[in-house]
């Protein structure tokens, strides 16, 4: 699983978390324990988060842009 994780790095990612949160950004990278999310506070500000495996639902590649899902 952590082959796969890994190979989203750099990519647009959703996290839904077991708290029934989500949370959205770049992945930056993935280890055994945790994956790490630049996130976007507000207008330039970003933040590094840090997730365990255990707090995770689930993780999704963002869908490319297509005019069916805009509307």
């Amino acid at each position: 699983m952590l082959d796969k994780i890994k190979l989203l790095i750099g990519q647009p990612i959703g996290v839904a978390l077991k708290s029934g949160l989500s949370v959205s950004g770049v992945l930056c990278d993935a280890d055994e324990d945790e994956i790490c999310l630049l996130e976007h506070l507000y207008q330039a500000k970003f933040v590094q988060k840090y997730y365990d495996y255990d707090l995770i639902q689930g993780i999704y590649i963002f869908p490319s842009c297509d005019n069916d899902l805009l509307n």
